[in-house]
């Protein structure tokens, strides 16, 4: 009988939508009849709710981050039955009316959240409705806020030991805990042949290589970042992806003609990982998803910019762990490329590290519990 999985996400910022289709590719993958659908919540909330929740919020992180993280400790710190709590779950439910229509309409047999605001209104359906499908909450992030935190959850999944630790000083129960790491797409779990990828995109594979996934905010634009390291001289290659960023791209396109078979300026791609294995660092923000992707690949990283609240604790995790280093601006990353450049040794010791921390088949492991299967191993 075919299993259905319903996974819910909220596209405010890509990391909760990246974790559901991860477990969305792996259910597909996986033979024995699972049909996995992927609902974004905010295709089903009012206007208004969807500008406050998603608009509003990536606003609040780009122009103004000391407020977010203000906002993100005082909402955790604040009591569940507080005035504030109680207005804004009111609020969530006047606009989710036709999510829960979606819901059971889907019939599924299992539902997965990948962000707290479905999660929120499916413990209330089952505290006062008596809703009866199991509803699982994956926190997509190496730190736990109070808000992914419900009663009545068939069960939590987190990416370390520390989360699973605030998990259970939350009041949820440990059986209900499993470390699993966070959902990735297979792509990451199957590391292509470096040689072959950098003969793909014209690299050369024994010279050492970093991939620049973001500027911004310290140390200023995708272009300015790779020229002031393209200026820095010494033996290595320059990998750096502009997405969908046409600006930006255009201007590496002639900064690359400048420095020709030291610089590669990319578009978007959905092959990151063919890119990842070309490289032997990665110089981005610490996003969940993104930190998991190059943990499994084994990729340490130079983070920047954490947005304050879950990014700060995500690259507090990576630093104390040993596969990262941290520029809060652009001559600290000029700095940061010239040490591992002179000593290479840290480079591979953290890049072990990196690989031994990564656990590239999450999302499967996920998806067996959600299924009652006995669980495969979550690490390499």
């Amino acid at each position: 009988m075919t299993k259905k999985i319903l996974l819910l996400s909220v596209s405010a910022g890509a990391g909760h939508m990246r974790a559901a289709e991860a477990i969305r590719a792996h259910a597909l993958a996986t033979p024995g009849g699972i049909e996995a659908t992927h609902l974004d919540v905010m295709d089903y909330v009012t206007s208004g709710f969807r500008k406050m929740y998603t608009e509003f919020y990536l606003k609040l992180v780009n122009k103004a981050p000391a407020l977010w993280g203000y906002l993100y400790q005082a909402s955790n710190d604040a009591r569940p039955d507080s005035t504030m709590q109680q207005l804004r779950r009111g609020l969530e439910r006047l606009n989710t009316r036709a999510l829960m229509a979606a819901i059971e309409e889907a019939r599924p047999d299992a539902i997965v959240c990948t962000h707290f605001l479905p999660a929120e209104i499916l413990a209330r359906a089952i505290r006062k409705r008596g809703f009866a499908t199991p509803v699982w909450v994956q926190v997509t992030d190496f730190d736990l806020h109070r808000m992914w935190v419900h009663e009545n959850m068939a069960g939590y999944f987190a990416g370390n030991e520390e989360v699973a630790y605030r998990m259970r000083r939350c009041g949820i129960a440990p059986e209900r805990i499993h470390v699993t790491g966070i959902p990735i797409m297979p792509a990451f779990g199957q590391v292509p042949e470096r040689a072959a990828c950098a003969r793909e995109f014209g690299l050369d594979p024994d010279t050492t290589t970093f991939l620049l996934m973001g500027g911004g905010a310290g140390l200023g634009s995708l272009e300015t970042v790779a020229e002031r390291l393209l200026g820095l001289g010494g033996t290595f290659q320059l990998i750096v992806l502009a997405g969908k960023n046409a600006k930006a791209l255009a201007a590496l396109k002639l900064l690359e003609a400048r420095y020709p078979g030291r610089l590669l300026a990319q578009g978007f791609t959905n092959h990151v990982e063919r890119l990842m294995a070309c490289a032997d660092l990665v110089i981005t923000k610490p996003g969940g998803l993104t930190s998991s992707e190059c943990l499994a690949m084994g990729l340490p990283m130079i983070v920047n910019s954490p947005i304050p609240g879950q990014e700060e604790r995500n690259a507090d995790y990576l630093l104390e762990q040993g596969v990262a280093l941290k520029a809060v601006d652009g001559p600290t990353l000029e700095y940061r490329i010239a040490h591992l450049l002179a000593h290479p040794d840290q480079l591979a010791a953290m890049s072990a590290r990196a690989r031994a921390l990564g656990r590239p088949h999450a999302a499967a492991v996920v998806l067996d519990l959600v299924l009652g299967k006995p669980a495969r191993a979550s690490s390499h």
